[in-house]
């Protein structure tokens, strides 16, 4: 019996990148996914996908930046038991030329979104109990330049799921959060082959940039009863980065 194949995931962020690759990872073990993203040609192809190798997979475009988007997710829904909680953006600039546009851009989908998602997954589940998982990132408990509103937003969401976790454990739902570092994906990629990227990769103590696969343990740990006495932890994948020297 494959380790999710009673539960019902829901995945924000789905269409690309982290959010279609824990999409994937859930289906394989057996979890029933639904796909959440903006995109809807990309959502049908990444469930097709999922259902040609033998998973269950639906969908729901939606724009989670919109408040009754947001309001009639669990209703579309249904029943979930596990919110991979990803959804996020990045606009990247110097404090200085940053805009109100943006920070409020990266702040509405990468904070206000998270929190009023798992608000409304959590309503849903408080009569039975479920396990959210927040997304947040390295960046938002260290520094790094030119990201000044992600990193807040992040930061944000580490003590979001710290909040969370205390408040909703009465209810039986347990909230953590995934920390991943610096992980290669096809939108990153050129970057990484740059003068920058490369003395970026030299700062990480395993000298390497993580692989989407790298997080495959952590984000199963996380989703699925082996953790079942974690709520309110940040678990960070970084290949040491948070131990590296200033």
């Amino acid at each position: 019996m494959k380790k999710l194949s009673s539960k019902r995931a829901l995945i924000t962020g789905a269409s690309s990148g982290l959010g279609l690759h824990f999409s994937r990872l859930l289906a394989a073990h057996g979890a029933d996914v639904v796909l959440v993203a903006r995109r809807r040609p990309q959502l049908e192809e990444a469930a097709e996908t999922i259902r040609a190798g033998g998973g269950r997979a639906s969908i729901l475009a939606l724009d989670l930046t919109d408040a009754a988007a947001r309001l009639s997710l669990a209703e579309q829904a249904g029943p979930v038991d596990i919110l991979i909680n990803n959804a996020g953006i990045v606009r990247p600039a110097s404090a200085l030329e940053h805009t109100e546009q943006d920070w409020d851009a990266v702040l509405d989908t990468n904070l206000k979104a998270v929190f009023f998602v798992a608000q409304a997954m959590a309503r849903a589940m408080k009569e039975r109990g479920g396990n959210i998982v927040n997304v947040a990132s390295i960046l938002g408990l260290r520094q790094g330049p030119g990201v000044v509103s992600y990193a807040v937003s992040k930061a944000g969401v580490v003590q979001m799921t710290k909040a969370l976790a205390l408040e909703f454990a009465r209810h039986g739902i347990r909230v953590n959060a995934l920390a991943p570092g610096y992980i290669e994906t096809p939108i990153n990629r050129e970057y990484w082959g740059t003068p920058a990227g490369q003395a970026l990769i030299k700062r990480i103590p395993q000298r390497r940039l993580g692989q989407l696969e790298d997080l495959d343990g952590p984000l199963m740990l996380l989703a699925s009863d082996d953790s079942r006495y974690m709520t309110g932890s940040t678990l960070v994948v970084d290949g040491g980065h948070m131990t590296s020297g200033l």
